[in-house]
């Protein structure tokens, strides 16, 4: 896995707001909104993703629905390349592929056009979080199946202790994360 090493990293963790014990007791969720409501931190977040892709080829962002694509699209802007959603299923008009993933009590699916991208292209997968990482291996899963080539998987936080990013991994695809919190932080 690869974590940014820029001065962004800490910055954009400390601008994380922890809620404790929510949406039940035990569970630590990491608020991202405070990084769109701080400009300057905003900024920063994307800031760190265009550094870590702007050399390289990547014809298209996959962004995760819903949070995904909330960096995805500015990402995309500035790296010239076009935005494709992957979205919860029943909420794309056209032909669409879809993937079922394991969620930990029931299951989820992700649904892309069938027609997303051009075979060879290559994308990069984008979401905010990485926790056990169904949904990131569901979507690049599909992108796989349409022809596309995953560059890599990007995130704002990796959350290491719940074995998502050990199982992209695992799956063959590269992570990029800006931060990353354990489960006791």
């Amino acid at each position: 896995m690869t974590q940014a090493s820029t001065p962004y990293s800490d910055y954009i963790k400390g601008v994380i707001r922890t809620v404790r014990d929510w949406p039940q007791a035990g569970i630590n969720f990491r608020d991202i909104t405070p990084l769109m409501q701080n400009r300057a931190a905003f900024r920063k977040l994307i800031d760190a993703f265009v550094h870590q892709y702007q050399e390289q080829e990547i014809d298209a962002i996959a962004a995760i629905d819903a949070r995904g694509f909330i960096i995805g699209a500015p990402l995309a802007y500035e790296l010239n390349t076009s935005f494709v959603p992957v979205r919860k299923k029943g909420k794309l008009p056209f032909k669409t592929l879809s993937e079922t993933y394991k969620l930990e009590y029931g299951e989820a699916t992700v649904e892309l056009h069938a027609d997303a991208f051009q075979a060879g292209e290559r994308i990069l997968v984008v979401d905010d979080l990485i926790a056990t990482g169904g949904t990131m291996l569901a979507a690049a899963k599909l992108i796989k199946r349409v022809g596309g080539e995953v560059v890599e998987c990007a995130t704002i936080i990796d959350l290491p202790d719940l074995g998502g990013s050990d199982a992209i991994q695992a799956a063959g695809f590269k992570i990029f994360s800006v931060c990353s919190f354990s489960e006791t932080e």
